[in-house]
This record gives structure tokens, C-alpha cells and sequence, in this order.
């Protein structure tokens, strides 16, 4: 039976209408649509993984512990149980130990900071730039997750404090299929790898970025001067004892 506060959560996210689609499984897609802090640990495993299987998580992580997914609990948790049910087969991630840690200390600072309410988060927001803020100090939340975090409460959750396009571009532009943020069905799901994969050409074609001016001059004089050094001790090692 869910909690008090779970059920706080649920009426949150629901009065917004929203139907999420970023698993592509109706279930798991449920869950994120009515449990806050499910679908910020669907973020926070959105790396390095399908983003299919990170969405997806959530649910199953519910499941194997047998509860409700909800802040205090899971930040009350044994460390190794929460780590041990991250673990289990199949692994909710490649890195199943160290997300087991980030999301506890997601659920510590929600729970910290914002009461055990997922939704604080957004719901006290003056701004976009504020918003912006309070999602990138999450653990597990970098500048870009950040930002589509932020594009994603917009396009899809109706959270627009004044600023918040700005804040999230690119990913806040209409029309767009870069990011999760844009993810409402199969389709878009595949515009979106579409891109990405069309990025990560682009990037591969480029090839690494140039060296500063003058670092491979450098380079190469460290390595002569190092040569001409060892080539001294050689010398000396070689002389008769009476020369050295």
C-alpha cells in the first residue's frame, strides 16, 4: 500500500496530465508518469545504457525491493541491500554498484532539502535559472542532464517558470528531437537515436581537437632536451673513473 506522501507525489505529477513514454513499456512508462522520484532515477541512470533499460529501472528496482519507490525510504536503506538489488540479474545498469550509491544520495538530499517531495523541486522554482540550479546540484546531474531535465518538465510536465527555454536550450527548442525531452511515442523515440547517432558521426569525422599553438614545438623540445640528457648520463657512465 502506498504511503502518505507517495500518494502526494502521484497527485502531483498526475493533475498535470502526464503520460510518459520514455521506456516504451506501459508499466514501467506508468510509473514515471506518477512517481516523481522514479522518473529522477530514470535520469540519473540515463548514461552509458540504453535509454530503454534506464527508464525502465525504476519499475523493476520497486519491485525486487518490494515497496513503493520513495525518498526516505530509500535513503534510509542498507547501502549494500540497495547495491545488492541493483546487482541481481539482470543488473539495472552496467554500473549497478555506483548508481545504487548515487541514487541514495539523490533520495538523502530530497529528502534534506526538500522534505521527502520530489516535486519541491520544481514546484518552488521562481525562475528558470532557479530551476535550473536546483536540478543541476542533484547528484548524478550534470550541466547537459540539467538542462534536458529542465526541457523535459517543459515540453511535457508543464513546468515553464519564466526563463526556463533559455536555460535548457538547445534541448528546450520546439521541434526538436535531441533528448529524452522530446521522446512521446516510438517514432520520436527513434528520431531521437536517430540524431544521436548522426551527432556521434559528425563528432568521430571531426576527429580530436587540434593542439594549442606551440604545444607541439614544446613537445618535441622536451623530448629532444630529455634524449640529449640521457645520452649525457650514457657518456658518463662509459668514461674511464679518472675522466668522470
Amino acid at each position: 500500500m502506498a504511503t502518505g506522501q507517495d500518494s502526494a507525489s502521484e497527485h502531483s505529477v498526475r493533475s498535470l496530465l502526464v503520460e510518459l513514454h520514455l521506456s516504451q513499456d506501459a508499466d514501467a512508462d506508468a510509473l514515471l508518469s506518477s512517481n516523481p522520484f522514479a522518473l529522477l532515477i530514470g535520469m540519473v541512470l540515463d548514461q552509458q545504457v540504453p535509454l530503454e533499460w534506464a527508464f525502465a529501472s525504476p519499475r523493476e528496482l520497486g519491485r525486487r525491493l518490494g515497496k513503493a519507490l520513495e525518498p526516505k525510504r530509500i535513503a534510509q536503506m542498507d547501502p549494500e541491500a540497495l547495491a545488492t538489488a541493483f546487482s541481481a540479474k539482470p543488473a539495472l545498469h552496467r554500473y549497478p554498484g555506483s548508481m545504487a550509491a548515487r541514487v541514495q544520495e539523490l533520495a538523502k538530499l530530497v529528502v534534506e532539502r526538500y522534505g521527502g517531495r520530489t516535486e519541491a523541486i520544481w514546484e518552488g522554482a521562481s525562475s528558470g535559472a532557479k530551476l535550473f540550479e536546483r536540478v543541476r546540484e542533484l547528484p548524478g546531474f550534470g550541466e547537459q542532464k540539467a538542462k534536458i531535465f529542465v526541457a523535459l518538465l517543459g515540453k511535457q510536465l508543464g513546468v515553464r517558470p519564466e526563463g526556463w527555454e533559455t536555460v535548457s536550450a538547445p534541448f528546450s527548442d520546439p521541434g526538436t528531437f535531441r533528448s529524452v525531452a522530446d521522446i512521446t511515442d516510438t517514432d520520436t523515440l527513434h528520431k531521437v537515436r536517430e540524431f544521436k547517432q548522426a551527432l556521434k558521426a559528425a563528432n568521430k569525422e571531426k576527429g580530436p581537437p587540434d593542439k594549442a599553438p606551440g604545444a607541439a614545438k614544446t613537445a618535441k623540445t622536451a623530448k629532444t632536451a630529455k634524449a640529449a640528457n640521457r645520452a649525457t648520463k650514457q657518456r658518463r657512465s662509459a668514461a674511464p673513473a679518472g675522466k668522470r
